[in-house]
Parts: structure tokens; sequence; C-alpha cells
């Protein structure tokens, strides 16, 4: 189930922008993108590609590569994270896989499997990389 929602913080009512949210309970098996932010709290068994904040809820998960601008995770993501920004790891998080990121916050408690290569520019190869360039990433790894 998508939602196409979004409220002003500080008062609650509809504004312009949106954001999709995937619910407990459902799952999506294809790559995911979109081009708002994303929170997820049911299970994709493919990539994600956000232009946006992508936000993993604890009951969320992952079975895929994830590319996005910012991303705070609580539950589980299985495959590589680029982030061209911020990464927040929440203590419940649990992620294994290679991350590439400009700014990386980890809570106590979280586990991180992987190798983290930080940029300082944010852009791990001077743009946002596709879906498809760290699936050939990933095949040129494994051969």
């Amino acid at each position: 189930m998508a939602n196409f929602i979004s409220k002003n913080a500080t008062n609650g009512e509809t504004s312009g922008g949106m954001y999709n949210s995937l619910t407990v309970g459902t799952k999506v098996v294809g790559d995911v993108k979109t081009e708002a932010d994303f929170r997820l709290d049911g299970e994709i068994d493919g990539s994600i590609e956000c232009k946006g904040k992508l936000v993993v809820g604890q009951r969320g998960f992952v079975k895929g590569n994830v590319l996005c601008e910012n991303a705070e995770i609580s539950g589980e993501v299985s495959g590589n994270v680029v982030i061209n920004d911020t990464l927040s790891l929440r203590a419940t998080a649990v992620v294994g896989g290679d991350i590439t990121t400009k700014v990386f916050v980890i809570e106590p408690n979280a586990i991180f499997n992987g190798k983290c290569t930080m940029n300082k520019n944010g852009k791990p190869s001077g743009n946002l990389m596709s879906l498809a360039d760290i699936k050939k990433s990933d095949v040129s790894k494994n051969e």
C-alpha cells in the first residue's frame, strides 16, 4: 500500500510535499523508485532508489541495495547502501552490506557488517549512482 501524504510538521495540515509509505504486513517484490520521501515498515525484496529521505522503521526490511539522499534505518537492510548526505543507524538497525555516505551516525547497539566509505562531497562517484551501477559493482566484486 503506497500512501501519498504530507503534513505540516507544526500544525498537522496537509502541505504541497509528499511522502510514500509501505506499511507492516505488506511485501513488494521488485525495485522501488520514488521522487519523494519514503517510509518503509513492510518488506521489499528488491532495491530502493529514493531522491528524498528513506526511513526504514523497526519492522521494515530491505533485501536489496539502497540509494538515496538521506536515510534513517531502525529496521534491517541486507544489501549495499549509498547515501549522498546523512545516514543514521538507530539502536535497532541491522545492516549487512557496504555503506557509502557523507555523514554517518550510528547509535549504540546498532549492527553494521560491511565496509564503510565516506566522502566529503557526499557524492560517491561524482553523481548519485543508479541502481544499475550498484548492481554492476556487485557483479564485478563477485567475479
